[in-house]
């Protein structure tokens, strides 16, 4: 016997078709550089990327090739994410926080030949362009001033593109529609490249009640880049389910998100844990309450959420704050840290933290996590590398050995983070495996000293790093930035860590700093802070 089953394909033109049918007059909001806001209905923005998809066409484009973008939040790089996967082309978003020399690493690792360019970024693009495979510079601009030698003009490229729905290239769902490069803190990034199916899994898998729960009545916005995996999928989430959107642009400050979140009665939004730490700053120095009542999801992943944030936002000014845990290769949203029913009505104390734990994984993610010894029992004791697997997980990196260390034998694709998972399928990350603190030959989990030295009043931030020991293999040090004008000894938070921690675990000094690095996408970047104190022990 056979299946009677269409054999409907999920890709992203399908997903487009839907808006379209249904959608069509919600709305598009758009801040641009120069500060103006551009609003425009779902079918207008439509029209003009199917405009976009017949220009890239003339320029040479055919199903299967990247098309690069180094843009910023804003309505015309939401017409690339949607005109690039509908002709069969591979979206390619470049993070423009990158230096030029990785920049033209990736875009010649991808084999780029065509980038949509935002006007201020030019000077950046300036730094790679020429040492690439790429031909045709597209300029996204709202001013008239002087184009490099060759480069094009996006308005008028579109103005020279035949009206009418783009040619949809008989895109199949196990085609490549979109592409990022991870991060690279530990080494040079790798492409990682998904299909129209996994865009459109996890695209449901958001809408589902016990995710982001997306629906039309949402007003999204995306405070997470859009040039980082994928803006979290929220682009193509919230034109399935026919969400009005709201994009800052560069305005990415806590000023200008509060101000958006209030004019535009902003739903849901998700960023990583550096943005909100601002929001909540501004929120506890206003003199009047800020109006966020419209918020029913604040989503905040990317790096461990510390508890103090959550404590903040959640409970002193009632935020409706909701701990996301997933990677680039999960496209990218893995876990979401709801509050269990079984849990429902317990104090808020016994409640706290199911709401800092990454969670449970979304429909058709499953995981497992490995020790030394083998496969964990999942008792939130024992913990190990976690493993994932599911249809929106890579099963590769581009160009490189698909049966790479990043994978297991039997295909699940290995994290680096450690985890441990309770009875019901909780995932609680205690750390990522190249930042644990190995001293003496037992593990000191660097995520549970940061969130610790957080929680104290005069902190704003603090990084824990394992630095080498003469004695010990490794101790940790804790880098700290205080909040402004406040004042703490190293011996009172030292004393504030013992209060919860056993003094083996605690760190041999506590530095003070103006500012922690970070990475391009907003996490701390314990790389920089592990070069520049490799030798603070061994020294001394």
């Amino acid at each position: 016997m056979q299946s009677l089953t269409m054999d409907y394909q999920l890709t992203v033109p399908a997903i487009l078709r839907r808006t379209r049918a249904h959608f069509g007059d919600k709305r598009i909001v758009s801040r641009r550089s120069d500060g103006t806001t551009v609003r425009r209905t779902y079918a207008e923005l439509l029209a003009r990327a199917d405009r976009l998809a017949g220009a890239l066409r003339g320029l040479g484009v055919p199903p299967g090739e990247p098309v690069a973008t180094l843009c910023w939040n804003h309505d015309r790089h939401l017409e690339a994410y949607y005109a690039v996967p509908t002709m069969g082309a591979v979206l390619h978003t470049l993070n423009l926080r990158l230096s030029g020399d990785e920049l033209a690493f990736i875009a010649t690792d991808a084999g780029d030949r065509v980038l949509m360019v935002d006007e201020e970024l030019i000077p950046l693009a300036e730094q790679f362009v020429a040492r690439t495979p790429i031909e045709h510079v597209v300029v996204l601009r709202d001013s008239d001033a002087a184009l490099p030698q060759g480069w094009l003009d996006y308005e008028r490229l579109l103005d020279t593109a035949p009206d009418g729905p783009a040619d949809e290239a008989a895109v199949q769902e196990s085609d490549p529609a979109a592409m990022c490069y991870t991060s690279g803190t530990t080494g040079r990034s790798k492409g990682v490249v998904y299909s129209h199916r996994a865009i459109a899994l996890h695209s449901l898998m958001l809408a589902t009640a016990d995710s982001f729960g997306l629906s039309e009545r949402d007003v999204v916005l995306p405070a997470v880049a859009m040039f980082h995996a994928n803006a979290w999928g929220l682009p193509f989430a919230a034109a399935l389910v026919g969400a009005d959107l709201v994009l800052p642009g560069r305005h990415l400050d806590a000023g200008s998100l509060r101000h958006l979140l209030v004019e535009e009665r902003v739903s849901v939004t998700a960023g990583v844990p550096t943005l909100w730490l601002g929001l909540l700053e501004l929120l506890d120095e206003a003199a009047d309450p800020t109006d966020l009542s419209s918020l029913r999801a604040l989503v905040i992943g990317g790096a461990p959420l510390p508890e103090a944030l959550l404590q903040g936002l959640g409970e002193r000014h009632g935020l409706p704050v909701l701990h996301s845990w997933g990677m680039t290769e999960l496209a990218p949203v893995g876990t979401l840290g709801r509050i269990p029913r079984r849990r429902d009505g317990e104090p808020v104390e016994r409640q706290r933290p199911y709401r800092t734990r990454a969670g449970t994984p979304g429909p058709f993610l499953e995981i497992r996590a490995r020790n030394d010894h083998g496969l964990i029992p999942w008792d939130d004791v024992a913990v190990g590398e976690l493993e994932v697997r599911g249809p929106a997980v890579a099963s590769g990196y581009h160009g490189a050995d698909p049966v790479g260390p990043s994978f297991t034998a039997d295909g699940w694709f290995r994290t680096g983070d450690v985890a441990s998972i309770d009875p019901w399928g909780s995932l609680a990350i205690r750390d990522r495996a190249k930042d644990l603190v190995k001293s003496g030959g037992e593990w000191i989990s660097s995520v549970a000293l940061e969130n610790r030295l957080m929680s104290h009043p005069a902190v704003r931030e603090a990084a824990v790093i394992a630095v080498p020991h003469p004695r010990w293999q490794e101790r940790p040090l804790a880098a700290v930035v205080l909040r402004p004008e406040a004042t703490a000894l190293a011996s009172e938070l030292h004393a504030f860590l013992g209060e919860v921690f056993p003094a083996w675990w605690l760190p041999e000094e506590i530095v003070f700093v103006d500012a922690l690095p970070r990475t391009s996408t907003g996490k701390f970047l314990k790389s920089a802070l592990r070069d520049r104190f490799r030798d603070h022990y061994t020294v001394q």
